[in-house]
């Protein structure tokens, strides 16, 4: 099972597998755990980063284990947004940072804005972030799909598809979102699960870099430009105001009291509350309990006729219902297919200050342009440990749901 990382978790500092010698061709270049989850790692005697005043990494490279080869893996190794082919070559005497992502997770796209930060401060310097985007869900295997996302939120590093696992497996990684630093030498320097710690991983950058630099003859790091963009200025496309705050503002995990809810079964139990159940494979009339008492929190109930796919819930009728009881900031739903939702919240349809990125200006309602994560719901931030209603009244066949997230 592979594992989305929901909370902030610790870093890793270690020796992994194998990446080679990584070129100055590219001097503009540009996963999901459960908290009570078991980790797994590469190694059990793992050495840990040396600061010299808060920056200097130990050099002794007896301790770290050389990075795979992309081309050597077997997958394809061309970006999606118009780089060179990732080999051997191309990355040889860079600093690379190898991040494993998916387009539709919000742990992931929290990590984004920084991501995009670096590459815009250390491009330059002899950074190169390499976006591997390994699928979640089937319809993220599709390439423009993923092109539709890189362009939404501003992704211009290169970024290669990893539908068949193939880097993922040789990189034995097991979460979204994981960072690994390599250095120009080949060797991996630096592993961070999930989200936050982002000064940290900054100070690794700058470390690996000061060090390469070094080699060099380059001898001043502080020349750096260290400029915070804003986020929507580094996008050549509809990056908006509005994600850039909802992808940058604070979450604080210990608030939110609703776990990330499947509709389908893959990964784990789905969610489904109704007596109806979940029926993998078959087409289900869903009716909602008539009394409210019934209705559990944290728990996804159903009106309308469903197909139970494997991943997701798929509105057979021409109207349908989804309610939740939940307790958290922003609910974000990942939902495909064809259709349209109109949220609800507390009995009454989303003031303007709590709507969600995709329904801000759409009277509480979201439309599905293609499958990724919807924003329906943000409260700005966190008011109590009390429990909301939400109810989707979604119309048209044809509707996908896959999972919940929160934040």
């Amino acid at each position: 099972m592979k594992h989305r990382v929901i909370a902030l978790t610790v870093v890793i500092v270690v020796g992994v597998l194998t990446f080679g010698y990584l070129t100055s061709f590219l001097g503009t270049f540009f996963i999901k755990a459960d908290a009570n989850s078991e980790e797994k790692f590469f190694s059990k005697n793992m050495p840990s980063i040396q600061y010299i005043d808060g920056l200097r990494i130990s050099d002794n490279k007896s301790q770290f284990k050389i990075a795979p080869v992309f081309e050597k893996i077997g997958e394809s190794i061309k970006p999606l947004n118009n780089y060179p082919p990732l080999t051997m070559g191309i990355l040889k005497g860079k600093v690379v940072l190898v991040n494993f992502w998916t387009y539709s997770c919000i742990n992931v796209l929290r990590t984004i804005p920084h991501l995009i930060d670096w590459n815009t401060k250390y491009a330059d310097k002899g950074l190169v972030i390499v976006g591997v985007h390994t699928p979640e869900f089937e319809f993220e295997k599709n390439s423009e799909y993923v092109k539709t996302s890189l362009q939404k939120y501003g992704i211009k590093y290169p970024v290669i598809q990893d539908n068949n696992y193939k880097i993922w497996n040789a990189y034995g990684n097991n979460y979204w979102p994981r960072m690994y630093l390599v250095d120009d030498k080949g060797f991996v320097r630096y592993d961070r699960v999930g989200e936050g710690e982002y000064n940290q991983t900054e100070k690794v950058i700058r470390s690996l870099l000061a060090e390469r630099n070094s080699d060099k003859g380059i001898k001043n790091m502080d020349d750096i430009n260290t400029t915070t963009f804003s986020y929507e200025n580094k996008s050549h496309f509809n990056s908006t105001k509005n994600i850039r705050n909802f992808l940058e503002q604070p979450v604080d995990f210990s608030k939110i009291k609703t776990p990330e809810l499947y509709f389908g079964n893959q990964g784990s139990n789905s969610a489904v509350g109704n007596s109806e159940g979940f029926q993998p494979e078959q087409t289900v009339t869903y009716t909602v309990p008539s009394i409210n008492s019934s209705i559990i929190p944290n728990t996804i109930y159903l009106e309308g006729k469903w197909k139970n796919n494997h991943d997701n819930l798929e509105l057979q009728s021409d109207t349908g219902r989804i309610i939740l009881n939940y307790s958290a900031k922003s609910v974000n739903l990942v939902a495909g297919g064809r259709g349209q939702g109109i949220v609800y919240e507390d009995n009454s349809l989303l003031p303007n200050n709590f709507k969600g990125v995709d329904t801000k200006n759409n009277n509480s309602q979201f439309v599905i342009d293609y499958p990724r994560l919807y924003n329906i719901v943000n409260h700005q931030s966190y008011y109590d440990d009390g429990f909301h209603s939400l109810v989707i009244d979604v119309k048209g066949k044809g509707f996908q749901a896959y999972v919940f997230t929160f934040g």
